[in-house]
């Protein structure tokens, strides 16, 4: 189950020539693939592009209407492996992962697939996750392209430039044989528009086909002394022809007038964000038209250094608008004027800052300073620096708390890092390495445990150092996703092999749910096209893992209390694994919620949990807090004089996981936790005995009152 469905989205992929496609950027680019031949795609799901692969899935019809193969593959890897096909047969092919961590995983294939060459279009569609809206480390694939000499496509954030590059990369990739990187940043990716549409094309040549008709070519073996070829091919023929078709095809854009003593070299991706700072400082209008020549690099690599040369003829200073660092175009094009012996003063991260996103606030800031450096004349006179004047912003850093992400209300992780603490607490504290995924937050408060993530799938090899005995053992968490992605060979594998004295711990939600709830194989959903239903314990036992211990409601936090304390305890020298299951609170409540609303609104009859706390039992220790950290546990004030302390509180938004009445129990806290099922559409009898006890609770508050002294009218 996916985090969003497209169902109904997917009826616009039906659309033909002359129609108008109106909807998101992830939306357009599957039309593109669509309506460019696509024969085959693939892809991980992961920030920025995880909706592009639920948009796939949810068109799967479709695709095998026009005998298009898709895949969900099971790593980064698996799909850039995928584009193998494209080698030797000229089908178009398209896998889509995250930024720099996908390019990471799949760094193996893609480098062979640089190396070989393509002979069919062989499209990457990378989610470049940059800036403060990404959740991984900042890097930038570019780097990954100049390496293994993939050219690197960054278009105008709008559908017609985005949908338009999706062509122009499959037709590159032809003309040169080489395989093309599409980057298309969060904001991309969700951008809203409209663009004319074609008709679908079904491939000229089907991987069916294919399949009949085997192909082979030695030359594309990336072997001694293939390779060496391979290298040369790329840069006596490869590189020329693809500057050529750049060139040719018009793939960069150029903007403004063609004479000025000033220009900006930009992003394609940076192009709105620009465009906006021209337009706060009265250099370009709302449709575009600007007084800054602009020259557009929807294609970043190659440089074409004849276009550039064109473009600062006439001029005396430029500015390289490059976001992230380090600054690869920059320094591409200062060589070019170096070469050239041009006096054009080239301008880039002494301007602009060397990292971070380049918001509307920086660039503003940055164009501003470069005008007034080079060209003041084109400034309007009254325009000063933002806040140059007026009130000086403030550090919020020292009286705004950081924000950092922590687990959902409900959440079936929350207890497995309660029995944690617990477990700490009697035997102290063990070597913990974490993994990515949700599971990470237990490295932040309330719980602090984990100190490194290493990729996904790696927490229990990057415990590995740690794995040859002491007095305390080491453990390592990693998910459901993870597990399968690439922890049963290169985490499991590895403590089995090296007969690893450590515990592992698998967090079982049942989806890939940090990247938006999509299904692995250990999944309990039924899918019609994908293998679920098979157990992680039984993986484990084939690879040779003999102490698996199975949880399988991971709220029963004595329980999990009482297995880790095993693990880390028993005689059995050996990897020691514990699969922790309960299923995704965000999953369960977007799977029950419409059906619970349906049958309320239907007249059925429905109970619902929900947890309170009594405020005459609770201490006020708050010890529940800091050991359950759920954010529906709250803090409210009393009207008791005799009562300083706030006391625990659960607000609306409690889901009735139950998680802090048992944490409470597990942990002897206090039983202020109670638990009340609210019943929707209750039956005759039902409503008779609530009346019943109302008329009795009324009776004996009034009888109690009665006996209190009241000073209400002293004078």
């Amino acid at each position: 189950m996916a985090e969003r469905s497209f169902k109904a989205e997917v009826q616009h992929l039906r659309l033909g020539e002359g129609d108008t496609f109106t909807g998101e950027g992830i939306l357009a680019i599957t039309k593109a693939l669509l309506e460019n031949g696509v024969g085959y795609v693939g892809g991980y799901q992961g920030a920025p592009i995880s909706h592009l692969m639920d948009v796939l899935a949810d068109a799967e019809d479709l695709l095998a209407e026009l005998g298009v193969r898709f895949e969900a593959n099971a790593s980064e890897a698996a799909a850039a492996a995928m584009l193998a096909a494209s080698v030797h047969y000229p089908i178009r092919g398209a896998v889509t992962f995250k930024g720099s961590v996908g390019v990471n995983v799949a760094s193996d294939a893609l480098a062979n697939l640089a190396s070989s060459g393509v002979t069919g279009g062989a499209l990457i569609i990378v989610g470049e996750d940059y800036g403060e809206g990404s959740s991984i480390m900042q890097e930038r694939s570019h780097a990954f392209a100049m390496k293994s000499q993939f050219w690197l496509l960054d278009p105008r954030p709008n559908l017609p430039s985005i949908t338009r590059a999706v062509g122009d990369g499959f037709a590159l990739s032809e003309a040169t044989n080489t395989p093309v990187m599409l980057m298309v940043r969060i904001r991309s990716c969700h951008v809203t528009g409209s663009f004319a549409t074609r008709d679908n094309r079904r491939p000229a040549l089907t991987v069916r086909d294919a399949l009949a008709s085997p192909r082979r070519d030695f030359s594309r073996v990336v072997l001694p002394p293939m390779s060496y070829l391979h290298e040369q091919d790329k840069v006596k023929v490869r590189w020329p022809a693809a500057e050529r078709y750049i060139v040719d095809h018009g793939l960069n854009e150029r903007f403004g007038p063609a004479d000025a003593p000033v220009g900006l070299v930009v992003q394609g991706g940076m192009y709105n964000a620009v465009i906006r700072a021209l337009q706060r400082l009265g250099l370009a209008d709302l449709h575009g038209t600007t007084q800054v020549p602009l020259y557009v690099l929807n294609v970043t690599y190659p440089l074409v250094s004849s276009e550039f040369l064109s473009f600062c003829a006439g001029k005396d200073a430029v500015l390289v608008i490059e976001e992230g660092q380090p600054e690869f175009i920059e320094q591409g094009l200062t060589t070019f004027l170096y070469r050239a012996g041009s006096t054009v003063k080239l301008h880039g991260k002494g301007i602009l800052p060397m990292a971070g996103e380049y918001t509307g606030a920086v660039l503003l800031d940055s164009l501003t300073a470069f005008l007034r450096q080079t060209a003041p004349g084109l400034l309007p006179g009254q325009v000063r620096a933002p806040n140059a004047e007026g009130l000086k912003i403030p550090d919020l850093s020292k009286t705004v708390p950081l924000r950092p992400p922590g687990f959902c209300t409900g959440c079936p992780e929350r207890p497995i890092f309660a029995a944690m603490k617990l477990v700490e607490q009697e035997l102290g504290k063990h070597q913990i390495s974490a993994d990515i995924g949700c599971h990470l937050f237990g490295s932040l408060p309330p719980f602090e445990i984990g100190g490194q993530t290493m990729g996904y799938g790696l927490g229990p090899a990057s415990n590995a150092a740690f794995d040859g005995g002491g007095e305390k053992r080491a453990i390592s968490i990693l998910g459901d996703g993870g597990f399968w992605h690439n922890g049963l060979s290169s985490s499991i594998g590895n403590m089995v092999f090296n007969k690893a004295d450590s515990v592992a711990l698998i967090v079982d939600n049942y989806y890939s749910a940090a990247t938006g709830g999509q299904d692995i194989p250990s999944s309990r959903a039924e899918n019609g096209t994908k293998s679920t239903g098979n157990p992680i314990a039984k993986a484990l036992n084939g690879v040779g893992v003999n102490w698996v211990r199975q949880v399988d409601h991971t709220y029963d936090v004595a329980k999990m209390r009482d297995v880790l304390r095993e693990a880390l305890t028993t005689d059995y020298t050996g990897p020691k694994v514990i699969v922790a299951s309960s299923e995704c609170m965000l999953n369960k409540q977007r799977r029950e919620k419409p059906l619970r609303a349906k049958a309320i609104k239907d007249g059925r009859r429905v109970e619902a949990p929900r947890f309170g706390v009594d405020a005459d039992v609770c201490t006020g220790d708050h010890a529940c807090i800091r050991l359950s950290g759920c954010p529906s546990l709250s803090l409210k004030r009393l009207d008791d004089p005799l009562r300083d302390d706030p006391v625990a509180s659960i607000d609306q938004s409690c889901v009735g996981c139950g998680n802090c009445g048992e944490v409470a129990d597990a942990a002897v806290l206090c039983p202020s936790f109670y638990r009340a099922d609210v019943v929707h559409n209750p039956g005759r009898w039902e409503r008779r005995r609530a009346a019943f006890r109302a008329r009795i609770i009324g009776w004996l508050q009034r009888r109690r009152s009665a006996t209190r002294l009241d000073f209400g009218g002293a004078a």
